[in-house]
């Protein structure tokens, strides 16, 4: 039995389950043994759970070729290390995205239908097949009466040997000519050895040949009994709506025939919404039974789980994740609907109690730019999405020796032991499976749900978004729902048609139906059971929810889980500035140890509270003693000298580029060490939203100036105090605080951005591999590296007593 004590216990040093993994890019490939050694050391050494392991393309002279033996047999030894440092070892099923490469003919690669819309006259035509590119199939044609857009009709036309024979009509009238094409769409960022067509999602024969000829290597490569699981990234299968045999599966699943209407796909003409519904359904039940279905019981087969990221295209719905073993989402925003949601809502529904999220996907662009305060509060909005497994986006494989700071990937952060404050990743790192843990504990509280409109999506998916049901969806359910749901300390799950099946209407107080939503009749009769069964089915939900246990001020997220005896609250302030916290009743704060009625959560702060008999105390009065302006040095390396505080390095032409530390000095008096004594930097300064124009809405900073730009080591008399990344900035002194002469020493690093602004090395790196693989990736604002950077030591700090 899981009971609150108990998890309160072992949430202070929690097992390993839950610590947050990297995917561990390979470029090219170009690996060596040692360097593979020393980067899972680093990984091992910084708290890290484990790699996933992902093929793209060259950074540089390819040494193991995608595929090749030397590839292979490099794979094993990274499973075989892994192994003995304790980490987790994970493979990507492939290289790039998606699944592909030149295995892939045309009788295996993703299709498109394709339409050709002639206006013709009365006259008969003969129009001879001709396929225009290598794989093109006909499919059908159709004639109707009345010019373009008109036609209120068609008639499927006859073909003969390889030819349309249009006959003789009244005019004008329009042809409408199907072809089944190759989409074209070939891997994305391939690997060397790796290019090639991306396979038919709907296909299982497909599948079958890409295990036989990537997957099966890849994993017995690994070892199956090392492999944590194999992966497959989210789905980007552009354009890909059709497969041969759809007109008999179609037929098989739907109960008629789809050819006499497959015009209804282009023209709205007939039931053709009801038409596009059933098409976009077998579209779904094809890539479930063909793709994940396969690829599970290959996996299950060698004993290993399949995890993936199923949105996107092809029209993966919210519970077709249920043919996986392991659930994995994307995308931030706690108040909207990311992907992992998506992911959170099928783990919770069909009994995951894990639900992972790569996390990170655009922090802070460019590399380099992120610090450990946007990774720990990009990391909270993920929690609070439901997510409680971290895998990180993501460390690049670097060579040690390379010139400049070696490779990176084209976009996303490069997480790894080049930062210059990697020294506080361990406590980070440690700060994020410690919740990450928590939060696998028990079961969600999500007293609402959430209907996925999934047959009006079918039928409106638009040009922008083809088969892609997770972005039709998201934007069919307005924004004010799941923010409403949210805003008022309450949780939410998605539910779709097929969840129905597994969810007891009586176990649903609260449903909410966005207006106007197509519902079929199963899922009609369901919804009125909910009714019968006590439950409410609302368009709005602003003025029907129950009472939340906490009610949070503005941006503040709150986790609800339940133990066997009891519950406990994740809470986190999203936002750039302080916000508090009152409760009806004392809450017990697990970080702090101590009861409390009100919290103040300071910027990006999170607490796990739990309800509590106990009586809360009144916190201890702050005393400000001093401010230490007092005789600063600053060190670089071995050069010395006074320095005056603030400190920003950027405002010094010589240090404007400088990634690294700095070791700041001050000698400090006191005259009494009862009590507490802290050393505190400040709150720090929010930014606005817009302050960084370039940046994309998807990319995650914190909104904030930091007082110690952007980490620091803090010790006393040489004593080791503790570690700044985040709010509050403050650290306790105490225990190594002495009467008289103290000796303050403050270590700052900061990013490696300010070194990327000038590494020309590169941006010649990726001229040299562009001119010999092609043009396979482009280096994400590179040239804004130098934009907005903070460095050193920012703010006077002050001594804060507490008696």
């Amino acid at each position: 039995m899981a009971t609150v004590d108990d998890v309160r216990r072992q949430f202070r040093n929690p097992p390993p389950e839950g610590r947050p993994m990297m995917r561990w890019w390979w470029f090219g490939p170009s690996i060596e043994r040692d360097e593979i050694d020393r980067e899972l050391a680093a990984m091992a050494a910084a708290g890290l759970g484990g790699a996933e392991v992902s093929f793209v393309y060259p950074m540089g002279p390819v040494t193991a070729p995608f595929g090749s033996p030397k590839l292979l047999e490099l794979v094993g030894h990274a499973a075989r290390t892994a192994r003995s440092l304790g980490l987790r070892f994970d493979v990507t099923l492939g290289s790039g995205w998606s699944y592909g490469g030149p295995h892939v003919g045309t009788e295996h690669a993703a299709r498109q239908l394709h339409w050709d819309r002639r206006e013709i006259g009365s006259a008969a035509y003969d129009v001879p097949i001709v396929a225009a590119w290598p794989g093109d199939e006909f499919v059908a044609a159709f004639v109707g009466d009345g010019g373009l857009c008109a036609p209120s009709s068609y008639v499927e036309v006859p073909v003969r040997d390889g030819v349309i024979e249009v006959p003789a009509g009244g005019q004008p009238r329009e042809v409408l000519i199907a072809t089944s094409r190759v989409t074209g769409q070939n891997v994305k960022r391939a690997a060397a050895g790796a290019e090639g067509h991306t396979l038919d999602h709907y296909s299982a024969a497909a599948a079958a040949a890409h295990i036989k000829h990537v997957a099966e290597p890849l994993l017995l490569a690994a070892g199956a009994e090392l492999l944590g699981s194999v992966f497959c990234d989210s789905l980007e299968v552009y354009k890909g709506d059709w497969t041969p045999g759809i007109f008999e599966e179609f037929a098989k699943r739907r109960g008629y025939d789809l050819r006499p209407r497959l015009y209804e796909l282009f023209v709205d003409r007939g039931e053709w919404r009801q038409l596009r519904i059933d098409f976009g359904r077998t579209l779904s039940e094809l890539y479930e039974d063909n793709f994940l279905k396969v690829f599970q019981q290959w996996a299950a087969g060698h004993g290993v789980p399949f995890r993936i990221q199923s949105y996107g295209e092809p029209p993966a719905t919210m519970s077709s994740y249920r043919f996986a073993d392991m659930f994995e989402g994307e995308g931030w925003g706690w108040t909207r609907i990311p992907e992992t949601r998506w992911a959170s809502s099928a783990a919770n529904i069909y009994g995951r109690s894990v639900v992972s999220a790569e996390v990170w996907t655009w922090v802070h662009s460019p590399s380099f730019r992120a610090t450990p305060l946007d990774l720990q509060g990009e990391a909270h909005e993920h929690f609070l999405s439901g997510v409680n497994q971290l895998i990180g986006h993501g460390w690049p494989y670097s060579p040690s020796n390379g010139p400049g700071l070696g490779w990176i990937f084209y976009a996303a952060g490069a997480l790894d032991d080049r930062n210059p404050w990697w020294p506080v990743a361990t406590d980070l790192f440690a700060s994020l499976h410690r919740l990450s843990w928590l939060l696998q504990q028990g079961t969600p509280v999500r007293p609402v749900k959430i209907y996925i409109p999934a047959s009006d999506a079918y039928a409106d998916s638009g040009v922008d978004e083809p088969n892609n049901l997770y972005r039709v969806v998201r934007r069919l359910i307005p924004e004010s729902i799941p923010r409403t749901i949210r805003e008022a300390g309450l949780d939410y799950d998605l539910i779709d048609d097929d969840a129905i099946a597994v969810v007891d209407p009586a176990d649903v107080p609260l449903i909410v139906v966005p207006e106007g939503t197509t519902t079929p009749p199963e899922t009609r009769h369901w919804l009125d059971a909910v009714v019968a069964s006590g439950g409410q089915v609302v368009t709005d939900p602003a003025e029907h929810l129950p009472a939340a246990p906490i009610t949070p001020p503005p941006g503040i997220g709150v986790v609800h889980r339940r133990l066997d005896d009891g519950d406990f609250y994740f809470v986190a302030n999203t936002g750039a500035e302080p916000r508090t916290l009152t409760f009806d009743e004392p809450m017990d704060h697990w970080t702090a140890q101590e009861p409390v009625i009100t919290l103040t959560l300071h910027p990006y702060e999170s607490a796990v509270l739990s309800p509590t008999a106990a009586t809360a105390t009144v916190a201890s009065t702050d005393q400000l003693a001093e401010s230490l302006q007092g005789n600063w040095s600053v060190a670089f390396d071995n050069n010395i000298r006074a320095v005056t505080l603030p400190h920003r390095w950027e405002d010094d032409p010589a240090l404007a580029t400088y990634s690294g530390s700095a070791t700041y000095e001050v000698e400090l008096q006191l005259e009494r060490t009862d009590g507490k004594v802290f050393l505190d930097f400040g709150p720090g300064e929010p930014v606005a939203p817009d302050s960084e124009p370039y940046l994309p809405s998807n990319s995650y900073r914190a909104l904030i100036t930091p007082p110690v730009g952007v980490a620091a080591e803090v010790y006393l008399n040489d004593t080791p105090c503790g570690t700044l990344w985040a709010p509050p900035y403050r650290v306790d002194l105490t225990d190594a605080a002495r009467v008289g002469t103290n000796v303050l020493r403050i270590v700052v690093h900061n990013t490696a951005a300010n070194a990327l602004s000038t590494d020309q090395h590169l941006l010649e790196t990726a001229a040299d591999v562009t001119a010999q693989y092609g043009r396979r990736f482009d280096l994400q604002h590179i040239d804004h590296a130098a934009d907005y950077l903070n460095s050193g030591l920012l703010a006077v700090p002050t001594i804060i007593r507490t008696s």
